[in-house]
């Protein structure tokens, strides 16, 4: 006679609730719930201190009339596509540099990661102080060495030139988190391969170009999307160095919401515009796992 079989309920584990209850309670008091109110704002009037009086769709409607923000998208799209173009091809290459193990990468590896340590406000500063053309050491270095004559420039005072001095300046800042995604993705990156293209007698380029670059998939994606997005929020460095200025020259998205909110009291519409770029930030990065099929890759050996 066969004996019954017992079906046992799984056993859950409620002491793990209580690890996680402090995470999630973060997670619902510093994105949840200021996501919730910036929502709620968005369709009131309010200066700050008053009462707040519902507007409906009036401030989403005044978002896509408003030709400033516009402009200030359009400043956005430029430092954004830039900033790829600039940082990507850098850190790709200094990542596959630096994951050798020779010693001297490491040092020339400690380097590279100085700008990490600095805060983006502290970057403004610094590089405002550099780039002043009163007492500035860039400036003086242009005006008293024939070969860097181009260097004596108003870099911050000239509308046609600021905008690409922040993007330099933005790159100086984050080439060195994606250089270090490239050198873990290039790390992991199985030896054997390497070994077998040698057999081969494939030269190092044709090595960094059919093995190196396709199994760095993966990390090309999540450093583009995390470059793409992180483009959207720039505010610090750029409110330290120029304020938005000169005019509205570098008023890009983030800071126009800063100035709308904060200098002009009308938080309502500033909290559209936040809301709005949080929607953006989202859709492209749907967009860039979409088009690159991140979301089916199952592992980092897809690239090959």
């Amino acid at each position: 006679m066969m004996g019954r079989v017992v079906l046992r309920r799984p056993r859950v584990t409620w002491w793990a609730v209580w690890f996680m209850a402090p995470a999630c309670v973060l997670f619902a008091a510093l994105v949840l719930v200021p996501v919730v109110v910036a929502v709620w704002l968005s369709f009131v009037r309010w200066n700050g201190v008053g009462a707040t009086h519902f507007v409906g769709l009036s401030n989403w409607s005044q978002l896509f009339s408003d030709a400033t923000a516009g402009a200030s998208l359009e400043r956005t799209g430029i430092l954004l596509g830039a900033s790829w173009v600039v940082q990507e091809p850098i850190a790709i290459a200094l990542g596959i540099y630096i994951a050798g193990r020779q010693r001297h990468r490491a040092v020339l590896s400690a380097i590279y990661f100085l700008p990490l340590l600095i805060s983006g406000a502290g970057i403004g500063i610094m590089w405002q102080n550099i780039l002043s053309p009163i007492g500035g050491g860039v400036q003086y270095v242009g005006a008293h060495v024939s070969l860097l004559g181009f260097l004596n420039k108003d870099w911050l005072g000239n509308p046609n030139l600021v905008l690409g001095t922040v993007v330099v300046l933005v790159a100086w800042e984050f080439i060195p988190f994606h250089t270090l995604l490239y050198q873990a993705g290039t790390r992991g990156i199985p030896s054997v391969l390497y070994e077998a293209a040698a057999l081969d007698g494939i030269t190092p380029l044709q090595r960094i170009r059919y093995i190196t670059l396709p199994m760095l998939r993966n990390t090309i994606v999540t450093s583009s999307t995390l470059n793409i997005v992180g483009s959207l929020t720039i505010f610090d460095v750029i409110y330290t160095l120029t304020q938005g200025g000169p005019g509205e020259s570098t008023r890009v998205f983030a800071l126009d919401q800063y100035i709308v909110g904060f200098n002009e009291m009308d938080f309502g519409y500033g909290s559209a515009l936040a809301v709005a770029l949080g929607i953006m930030g989202i859709a492209i990065s749907l967009v860039i796992i979409k088009v690159t099929g991140f979301g089916r890759m199952r592992s980092q050996a897809e690239g090959i």
